[in-house]
């Protein structure tokens, strides 16, 4: 695996979270501006997540993928949209960080 690989799987990352969060705004597709967020926020996504499948396992690259478009999305709702996250929710939100470590660190389903 190369670090262009990586590289392409963080944008890919942040292409999704912007366009996942830009959803709310979206109100439903009818406000032009965060729809249009939305479809390039999510082709994007697409096309660069497709990039990183070249070299990175898609296990690994799915997990790091989803696991951190979780934590990233759930603290831009708290910061911008009011959203409570409680104790559970935290909770929950360290055990996806913590099966994303373990995944990434321990298992052989790839070179270290």
């Amino acid at each position: 695996m190369n670090m262009k690989s990586w590289l392409f799987l963080a944008v890919a990352i942040v292409a999704e979270v912007i366009a996942t969060s830009a959803l709310k705004s979206s109100d439903g597709f009818t406000r032009p501006v965060p729809s249009m967020a939305v479809v390039v926020g999510y082709g994007l996504a697409f096309y660069f997540l497709a990039l990183a499948f070249r070299t990175i396992p898609v296990a690994i690259a799915y997990a790091v993928w989803a696991g951190l478009g979780i934590v990233l999305v759930a603290a831009i709702a708290w910061l911008f949209h009011g959203q409570k996250l409680d104790l559970w929710a935290l909770l929950g939100i360290g055990l996806i960080v913590s099966g994303v470590a373990v995944l990434n660190l321990l298992s052989k389903t790839h070179a270290h």
